[in-house]
């Protein structure tokens, strides 16, 4: 056996690479299964989109009133810069049932591949290919009853937050560019979202990225003309005032309102508050407004 080097090559916020080609991270991701709130009524499942690559889901359903009543759909993508966290992670599990409760919508959270074992841009892939498994269900014969029985294909809706939601905006980009039969994007929604503008976070996602087109790579900086490829009328972004990625946020943002994209774009920030507050604060008071304004941004076109 050769000597292990521990001499480290390069030191990111969620792994450190060694000069054998070693990566450690520094996060360990948690899974729960599926369960039933009883108290809210949700119900939540596991399905597997594909099965090489792995591409999975864990599906939410909120409690049915009327079964002749269709729900909107939350697209959910996690966070974590592409390398750690889980749709099965307990925070996100909670999370994402708490939102579909809120928002009383089918929430489908997507289990995408993760650097190093599958690098950048796996996550993408993985998640336009749960998306098209989502959109194969609006002809009400797909794999998923759920999907089949409840789902308005009007209003489908593609969220996350931090890296998630970065592919939630790239996600819908391609939509708007590739089209789904059968499906409308209603809105997408952005909580404390990763872009380009940080060099220690840009460096970070371009290592991840081998085949990455450096620091104006359309994933990192959208251009201009991706914004007009957004295929829905609304966008809410939720910032974070002490985050160390709001001004990543912002240009974004900016880039976005000088866009021609013509839609409306919706800011609610939250003072005092740092990267993902709500994932590790979830009962404090600012949570529960950002899961309110979340619920009703979804219902806000309601039929």
């Amino acid at each position: 056996m050769e000597p292990i080097n521990n001499e480290v090559l390069h030191e990111f916020r969620f792994f450190r690479v060694y000069k054998d080609g070693r990566i450690q991270k520094f996060y360990d991701t948690q899974k729960t299964p599926p369960s039933n709130d009883l108290i809210t009524g949700v119900q939540s499942k596991d399905v597997i989109i594909q099965p090489e690559p792995a591409v999975s889901a864990r599906i939410f359903l909120p409690k049915i009133h009327d079964p002749t009543q269709k729900l909107p759909v939350l697209f959910f993508l996690h966070g974590g810069a592409f390398c750690i966290e889980s749709a099965f992670s307990p925070i996100y599990h909670n999370h994402v049932s708490r939102l579909a409760a809120e928002a009383h919508a089918i929430a489908v959270s997507v289990e995408y591949g993760l650097f190093p074992e599958r690098p950048v841009p796996a996550c993408y892939e993985d998640s336009w290919a749960a998306l098209q498994w989502v959109a194969a269900h609006a002809t009400v014969d797909g794999p998923e009853s759920w999907l089949n029985e409840y789902a308005d294909f009007d209003r489908i809706f593609i969220g996350g937050d931090s890296g998630g939601a970065n592919l939630s905006h790239n996600l819908a980009v391609r939509v708007g560019s590739s089209r789904l039969p059968g499906v409308k994007i209603a809105g997408v929604v952005l909580v404390h979202p990763f872009f380009g503008g940080l060099e220690e976070d840009d460096q970070m996602f371009l290592y991840t990225y081998p085949e990455n087109g450096g620091l104006q790579d359309p994933k990192l900086r959208p251009p201009a003309e991706d914004f007009t490829r957004l295929p829905c009328g609304r966008v809410l972004i939720f910032f974070a005032a002490d985050d160390h990625l709001r001004k990543a946020g912002q240009m974004y943002y900016d880039d976005l309102k000088k866009s021609e994209w013509g839609g409306s774009v919706e800011v609610v920030e939250h003072e005092g508050e740092c990267h993902v507050f709500h994932l590790f604060k979830p009962e404090c008071e600012k949570t529960g407004e950002m899961v309110k304004k979340f619920g009703s941004f979804i219902n806000q076109n309601k039929k």
